[in-house]
């Protein structure tokens, strides 16, 4: 398999991922280079046959996939199209970070860490951390990025005690709930959170690669240990244009 940039240009044949698999995103790669909107034409089946090397029983499972994932649209005799490129999430239900949300999805995902250092707490950030303002916090501040383009940007602050071991760890594509519960001993046990729409500030339309004052989507959260003692907070804005919320609603039985 070529690469550049950690990017795929052809089947690798001697991987064990499947090859529908590996077609799954080169097309959704090739969709993002070309800049492809919504209701483009995409390449038939023939065609990807040919131009990757593959049966076509690779190829209809690999669009039958990202058909039901809602990147494309096929229509019986006319061919397939780009879908709604959209991420959809039913984030906000679990007690987890917003990266270990979309872990669960689809699509390739990375994180980058742009910041981590000791900074003294805000009024904001120290109400909701229950400390006094001006206190030492370890604040980190990511980017999230979906098929290679910027999805989310984050910013969590924790208290010096809780947080400064995750200055010396590898956060590249890590979870920090999953750091701090498996290697630095810390239990969390609920979590609240608000969902909002909102404007980018100018730190995260800088990191989403959009201008200042585009729609976002912006979550909050204040998580919380078995004491009932604050011990993560952050702030995710999730980019407008590629971002949705489903929610599941079942009838109570009470």
């Amino acid at each position: 398999m070529v690469s550049y940039m950690g990017a795929m240009t052809a089947i690798d044949k001697k991987s064990p991922v499947p090859y529908y698999h590996q077609l799954k995103t080169l097309i959704v790669q090739d969709i993002t280079q070309r800049g492809l909107e919504r209701g483009d034409r995409l390449a038939g089946d023939f065609e990807l046959c040919e131009q990757y090397g593959v049966s076509r029983t690779v190829v209809r499972q690999a669009l039958r996939e990202l058909e039901y994932d809602g990147v494309v649209v096929r229509e019986r005799g006319r061919g397939t199209f780009v879908g709604d490129r959209k991420t959809s999430q039913g984030f906000g239900n679990a007690l987890i970070g917003s990266f270990e949300d979309i872990q669960s999805g689809k699509g390739s995902q990375r994180t980058h860490v742009l910041r981590g250092e000791l900074v003294p707490a805000t009024l904001t950030v120290a109400r909701d951390l229950g400390i006094e303002e001006g206190v030492p916090v370890v604040e980190i501040e990511r980017v999230r990025l979906v098929d290679g383009e910027p999805w989310a940007y984050t910013v969590t602050q924790l208290p010096q005690d809780i947080g400064s071991g995750l200055l010396n760890e590898n956060l590249e594509d890590a979870s920090i709930y999953g750091v701090l519960e498996r290697q630095l001993g810390v239990r969390f046990d609920r979590a609240q959170r608000t969902i909002e729409a909102g404007t980018a500030p100018a730190a995260a339309s800088e990191s989403l690669g959009i201008a200042p004052g585009e729609p976002v989507l912006i979550m909050r959260s204040i998580s919380y240990d078995d004491r009932g003692v604050p011990v993560e907070r952050f702030t995710g804005y999730h980019r407008g244009d590629r971002s949705r919320l489903d929610v599941e609603v079942r009838r109570s039985n009470e």
